[in-house]
């Protein structure tokens, strides 16, 4: 089994952690041979190069310089994913204005890899406590309303159930929608949206809610649901990263193969000070080869 690891943002920790994964026991025991994409001048050696970090002080220069190896990194990966030639792919974190700056027109790993394979793609962040799945993703809260609608919610579900029955081994996921208004719109004191549009979409797709969110990812930990719908970005992730920040992995269903990444951005911070820790990379890795597993399966 061959997979491809992307080294994300060269200014971020993804050369760090790599680094740290790769060299951890837990990975080697899973037997499978990975191939490192990214930029030479870092501190970790590459199987295919896709140019030189070398930063010259400017800084909007240098930013854009660093998410355009990063882009070009996930860029080949995708390719050779869909070409055969590895069997899935885990990305280190890259920043999005970064990506932006270097050429890229994506607001993240999931649009760009949805682009590139030409197909629809939803995001899932799942750790062994919860599985959180977002109808929308990075946009502007003022432009939710208007982007959740029936075709959205719809495609989370289908994804979502594929996705766990092919992925994850759920044959009858049970899944739940996250209410889009405080108190799911208290009868509709707080907007129709949940009454007019999530509800008739939750009785089509067979699937329970909408539930409040103050308590449908509660409900969800506690065994009542494999995986929940978040109608917008900031509700489910911030779930997700209260129950397992650290140790959850982002998945991206949808795809013709496999994709995977940690649960945490470039953290330009604690860069270069040896404390970035590798375990959601890690976790990241080792659901990679056991999706893969599962696939061949069949």
């Amino acid at each position: 089994m061959r997979l491809a690891l992307t080294l994300g943002d060269p200014r971020g920790i993804g050369p760090e952690i790599a680094a740290k994964a790769l060299s951890d026991p837990r990975i080697a025991a899973l037997g499978a041979s990975w191939y490192v994409i990214g930029p030479t001048g870092i501190s970790i050696p590459v199987n295919e190069s896709v140019g030189e970090w070398s930063p010259n002080g400017d800084r909007a220069a240098d930013i854009a310089h660093a998410g355009r190896l990063a882009g070009l990194a996930v860029e080949r990966a995708a390719r050779m994913a869909l070409a055969g030639e590895v069997d899935a792919i885990v990305t280190a974190p890259l920043d999005k204005a970064a990506l932006q700056a270097g050429g890229f027109d994506f607001p993240g790993h999931t649009e760009m890899l949805a682009e590139i394979a030409g197909v629809p793609a939803t995001m899932m962040l799942a750790s062994d406590r919860l599985r959180v799945v977002l109808a929308t993703t990075h946009i502007a809260l003022r432009d939710v309303p208007a982007a959740v609608t029936r075709e959205a919610l719809l495609q989370a579900v289908y994804a979502t159930r594929m996705g766990l029955r092919r992925d994850f081994g759920v044959a009858e996921p049970r899944l739940a929608l996250c209410a889009l208004n405080p108190h799911a719109g208290d009868s509709g004191r707080f907007g129709q949206e949940d009454d007019d549009l999530l509800a008739p979409v939750a009785r089509e797709a067979g699937i329970a809610g909408p539930y409040p969110a103050d308590t449908v990812f509660v409900r969800a930990m506690r065994g009542e649901f494999d995986a929940v719908i978040a109608p917008y970005h900031d509700v489910g992730m911030t779930a997700i990263k209260v129950a397992s920040f650290g140790s959850a992995v982002n998945v991206t269903l949808g795809l013709p193969f496999v994709r995977t990444s940690p649960d945490h951005g470039t953290a330009l911070d604690i860069v270069g000070q040896g404390v970035a820790s590798a375990e959601s990379l890690v976790a990241a890795m080792r659901l990679a080869v056991e999706m893969v597993k599962r696939r061949r399966a069949g």
